[in-house]
């Protein structure tokens, strides 16, 4: 099944009021705020693009710099119901509806286009209506610490997505290494069916979702299936000051800057 990019729509959510980083999709790397790189990052996959954001401020810069920006209501709990906003918006606007949805973080000026192309690859099933990225790991003793792992089934599903490290492993680790257990490492990009981006945003918070604060957790603990496709290569979301600073030397490295 050949998937055609005219078919999909990448929304970028993007808000202002960040906890812990006010202001980050405003912040500047290089010559350029945050938003602007995964805008351009994520045309150069995607021919339609939009974000969606309830702040002026990031409305303003989109339209400053050429890109196609929707203003949605501000009492959005997530990115997810802001993103289904945003295309209805668009929808009514353009009179184009689309059947795959791309749900990109604002917070990921570095993201690579092989997530990207590893996500749609996802929908070349027919069965899938519902996808996501995560890098392989392998070095099992080095494992980076606040990240989102998940583990999957042998058909590329979600079995079960956690801030912890999983799966635990019991006995010796060389053993295991032997016995090919990878590590897979969440990186925050969705896609969906246009359908099932709307039954998800109608679903309650599950109790696995409210422990977790995850909430594609909702989706598989209503029995829904999340194809994983999988990348080799690193993703670098920003959170904090720390992230940023630390995005700006890889950027500055890349440009000479």
């Amino acid at each position: 099944m050949k998937i055609e990019t005219s078919d999909i729509l990448g929304v970028i959510p993007a808000r202002f009021n960040s906890t812990r980083l006010l202001g980050k999709p405003l912040k500047l790397i290089g010559d350029k705020p945050m938003i602007q790189h995964v805008y351009e990052r994520t045309k150069k996959t995607l021919n339609n693009v939009i974000v969606a954001t309830d702040d002026d401020r990031i409305f303003n810069c989109i339209k400053d710099f050429g890109g196609k920006v929707i203003l949605t209501k501000e009492n959005h709990e997530n990115g997810t119901s802001r993103c289904l906003e945003a295309v209805n918006i668009y929808r009514d606007e353009t009179g184009t509806e689309y059947k795959y949805i791309v749900n990109i973080q604002g917070d990921e000026p570095l993201i690579h286009e092989d997530h990207l192309k590893k996500l749609i690859l996802c929908f070349r099933d027919p069965n899938t209506n519902f996808a996501t990225v995560a890098l392989q790991l392998s070095n099992q003793k080095h494992l980076p610490n606040g990240k989102v792992f998940l583990v999957k089934d042998i058909n590329d599903n979600a079995l079960y997505f956690s801030r912890n490290i999983i799966p635990f492993i019991r006995d010796n680790i060389t053993e295991n290494i032997n016995n090919n257990i990878f590590f897979y490492q969440h990186i925050g990009i969705y896609g969906y069916a246009k359908e099932s981006l709307e039954k998800f945003c109608k679903q309650e918070p599950s109790s696995l979702e409210k422990s977790e604060k995850l909430e594609q957790l909702r989706w598989l603990e209503n029995g829904g299936k999340i194809k994983v496709g999988i990348t080799k290569q690193l993703s670098y979301p920003v959170d904090t000051i720390e992230d940023l600073n630390e995005v700006r030397k890889i950027y500055e490295k890349k440009h000479h800057i």
